[in-house]
């Protein structure tokens, strides 16, 4: 059992980073004199790196005392200094009872963001960034569009920051959160730089907006995929939501992006579009009529969706091994943004069919079983709604579906969850997914709420069992998928972290299956 993944696979990552920064700068190099509000000690004083865990503070790092959710970095001041941090930046004045110079200023986070580009030489001076923002979608449009980059300039290099992994050029490492603090986020940028990356595609958050990790970052494009009930326990509710997402296109919370890539079919999109301000370049996407980039005529079928796509250099037909409404969204938007950065969009429609996927998306899990198995990250209603609706169509015999709902999350969500799962599926096993320090009988109460038929969904604490169930349960000709956790790798449970991979489980029970019935699996 590992506590604290989190925090230490990034402190491995960022210090893999930190190596290739060749400069050292000092405290008045890093902080603007006007954010200062007050100074005590040596503000000359080096700095060999950023730190806002005091857990991972070393020799010559300056602590950022950062106040989260759960505790503020004010209280381990003390134990970064022990550990050789040479420096505090603090929103509280200091006393002389602290052997380092400190720098009180209003908003420690503002001042990260801007002490990380100026720590970093701005590497966003030398790479174009492109950054993907909306509740669903981020993940796959960020790989597609390195996919359709790398196939057709292979010369030059992509990389891809977001919730899946950190794509580096001619490294990967694992991601620890979707879009990373300011400091190793400006560190993960000059390591892509180093490998030869010209372009990174990011996913970006609502929390990374709202905490200024990206605020200080030029992005040449912004793309806005959707907006649907999520986070509802960070933001007060969707309007505050949406202005989040808003302050990051217009340029209100950071540097505003040369393009706009908008979808049109989603309504807050199409209000995001007209409130866009003069100066920048707008692409709109979908099946609505104004869209830059429109789907005409779409094909859905069990293994790809056909679509003519009508765009501002005319008209070509496309095939796409995706499925579902919302992949013509993602095709969209991922060929929006290689025509604005110049990329033929037929020679990039040609590559469609070599995309494999994005890990834990509708991902098929195929042993050979006479039904299908589909894994997938759809942790919301509105994810659900869209995979459920999609296999539904394509689903020849019965829909099944595994499902659970994260705990120490918005509570409000796990009634819709369940209401969408029974919508679509005829059997739903709900079971655990990230309970984190919650009870499941807690998460469960909430989940029951929005039964509607009591006979055809049973609740099973353990997620194992749970997939072993369905399984067992499937027949010819059946979907069954398993929802919510797509390409993670682990539980959290009692705020542990536990080996668990819906994908690799699904194999080893499906080859289990298999020595009692050969016939339904091999």
């Amino acid at each position: 059992m590992v506590t604290h993944k989190e925090t230490e696979v990034l402190h491995q990552n960022s210090s893999c980073s930190k190596r290739e920064t060749k400069s050292i700068a000092t405290l008045c190099d890093l902080i603007s004199q006007d954010k200062i509000l007050s100074s005590r000690g040596n503000l000359i004083t080096k700095v060999s790196s950023l730190c806002i865990d005091s857990r991972k503070a070393i020799k010559g790092c300056l602590f950022f005392a950062i106040e989260g959710q759960n505790t503020n970095g004010a209280f381990y001041i003390e134990e970064a200094i022990d550990r050789g941090a040479i420096g505090v930046v603090t929103e509280i004045p200091l006393s002389n009872h602290y052997p380092v110079p400190f720098v009180q200023v209003r908003d420690v986070r503002s001042v990260l963001s801007s002490a990380s580009t100026n720590f970093s030489n701005n590497p966003d001076q030398e790479i174009q960034l492109i950054g993907v923002t909306g509740t669903n979608g981020k993940t796959t449009v960020s790989i597609l569009t390195k996919h359709l980059f790398s196939s057709n300039q292979p010369s030059e290099k992509t990389a891809v920051i977001g919730t899946v992994n950190y794509d580096l050029g001619t490294r990967v490492i694992p991601s620890t959160r979707t879009t990373p603090e300011a400091h190793d986020l400006c560190e993960l940028l000059k390591s892509a730089i180093s490998t030869g990356c010209t372009r990174a595609v990011m996913e970006v958050s609502s929390h990374g907006i709202c905490q200024q990790r990206t605020s200080n970052l030029n992005f040449k494009t912004a793309v806005f995929l959707n907006l649907t009930p999520e986070h509802l326990d960070f933001h007060s509710d969707m309007e505050e939501y949406y202005n989040v997402k808003k302050n990051f296109i217009t340029g209100i919370s950071n540097p505003r992006p040369k393009n706009a890539i908008i979808n049109l079919d989603d309504d807050y999109g199409k209000r995001l579009f007209s409130e866009i301000p003069e100066g920048t370049n707008k692409i709109g996407f979908g099946e609505d009529q104004d869209s830059h980039f429109r789907a005409r005529h779409i094909q859905y079928k069990s293994t790809s969706t056909l679509f003519e796509l009508e765009y501002p250099d005319g008209v070509i037909e496309i095939n796409s091994p995706m499925i579902g409404r919302f992949n013509v969204q993602n095709v969209l938007a991922s060929l929006a943004v290689g025509w604005v950065e110049g990329f033929n969009v037929f020679e990039m429609a040609s590559q469609l069919s070599y995309f494999k996927g994005s890990p834990g998306r509708l991902e098929n899990v195929n042993e050979g079983q006479k039904f299908s198995v589909f894994v997938d990250y759809a942790h919301t209603s509105d994810a659900l709604r869209n995979i459920l609706s999609v296999l539904r169509e394509v689903t020849d015999g019965r829909l099944l579906l595994v499902f659970g709902c994260g705990g120490d999350r918005d509570h409000k969500k796990r009634p819709l969850m369940t209401s969408a799962a029974q919508e679509y599926c005829d059997y739903v096993w709900a079971t655990a997914d990230n309970p984190r320090s919650e009870p499941l009988d807690s998460i469960f109460t909430h989940m029951k709420d929005g039964v509607q038929l009591p006979d055809h969904i049973k609740f099973v604490k353990d997620r194992r069992r749970a997939i072993s169930l369905a399984i067992e349960d499937a027949k010819p000709n059946d979907c069954l998928i398993i929802a919510g956790k797509g390409h993670e790798t682990y539980q959290e449970v009692n705020n542990t972290i536990i080996a668990f991979d819906d994908r690799r489980v699904t194999r080893e029970l499906l080859h289990i299956k298999s020595n009692f019935n050969g016939s339904q699996y091999q």
